[in-house]
């Protein structure tokens, strides 16, 4: 009787914290996705206190202090620091501890200089912060099951999961919704987003930086590449591209050359191996944002565009983010069988 008094009692976790969270995570997007419904449709002024920001604040509260609760429950049950919060949460909570940053600093943002309009809203340095902190906080469920032994195709078991799924793939879209099929049907001759060529230029970059990123790491991951591997591809590909075109292509042509000299610098200097994820997602991190940042600072002598600075760095940040999900994709996460040794 005396050593089962001294056990601690049962820990928070498991499918029942999955579900909650998985709900108050769709409910934190759906904050998010109203919020910008008010900016699309003229609903917000130039104050930074809305009806619309009070719903989006008060789905981080829910998920802040919920997850604060579950922990200082299990701590009171007799559970240290590092098992208060079941794995694949400690993220979640990590993701809302930005926006302790990032909204106090979204706050002194607005105020210094005004309400973001059009694409230029999504970039601003404190709404970056605060989508990376919204994208950790609402896939909490999907990694906590990842993390879990056991699997099930039982749609039921998996919603949870499914439902954390959806919500963080949502508040990424949410980012780069002007490209999206569903809001811009450029191919049926419609396209209503304000600034388009800003938004062609980003879906051009995103999507070739993610080719050329992807077709790197598949490579890297089979073979350790030579000196000058990077400055060949990257050299040969934008030499046939030029080709097609006969506005300023050596110039672009060289920056895509430097960009492979960059790229093959970096790979000497980190020396990721095959089997070297960490160092691997870095360098996909890296030379994603490297290949933009270098586009642009050697691109606007060039041909001078008119891009505010936080738009500029708003897109080396996506590109990055860009590599680290190809990085998930070559390099995945292990599974709880691997883990275990099974």
């Amino acid at each position: 009787m005396r050593t089962l008094a001294r056990m601690p009692k049962e820990r928070i976790a498991g499918p029942s914290l999955d579900w909650a969270m998985a709900a108050l995570s769709v409910a934190f997007v759906a904050g998010l996705f109203l919020d910008g419904w008010a900016h699309t449709h003229g609903k917000v002024d130039q104050s930074f206190f809305t009806p619309w920001h009070a719903v989006l604040y008060s789905g981080f509260a829910l998920n802040f202090l919920s997850l604060l609760g579950v922990a200082g429950l299990n701590r009171s049950r007799g559970y240290s620091w590092s098992e208060a919060l079941p794995e694949g949460y400690g993220l979640s909570l990590l993701g809302m501890s930005l926006w302790l940053l990032g909204g106090p600093g979204d706050l002194v943002w607005h105020t210094l200089f005004g309400i973001e309009e059009d694409i230029n809203a999504l970039y601003s340095p404190t709404h970056l912060l605060l989508a990376t902190g919204l994208v950790l906080a609402a896939s909490g469920p999907w990694r906590a099951m990842w993390t879990r032994p056991g699997s099930t195709s039982a749609l039921v078991v998996q919603l949870p999961m499914l439902l954390s799924l959806a919500a963080s793939l949502s508040a990424l879209t949410f980012f780069v919704q002007f490209a999206h099929p569903v809001t811009n049907r450029w191919g049926f001759g419609y396209a209503p987003v304000p600034g388009v060529y800003q938004a062609l230029g980003v879906t051009g970059f995103i999507l070739i930086n993610a080719l050329v990123v992807g077709a790197l790491l598949i490579s890297m991951r089979r073979w350790r590449l030579g000196a000058g591997a990077f400055t060949l591809v990257l050299g040969l590909n934008a030499f046939a591209m030029g080709f097609l075109d006969d506005s300023y292509p050596l110039a672009w042509v060289t920056i895509y050359l430097l960009a492979g000299a960059l790229l093959d610098g970096l790979y000497r200097w980190l020396n990721p191996e095959p089997g070297q994820v960490g160092s691997m997602r870095l360098f996909a991190v890296l030379a994603s944002s490297l290949l933009m940042a270098l586009y642009f600072a050697l691109g606007r002598p060039i041909l001078p565009f008119n891009w505010s600075p936080h738009m500029v760095g708003g897109m080396v940040f996506i590109a990055g983010v860009v590599g680290f999900f190809l990085s998930l994709l070559m390099f995945p996460p292990t599974l709880p069988t691997e883990r275990d040794g099974r």
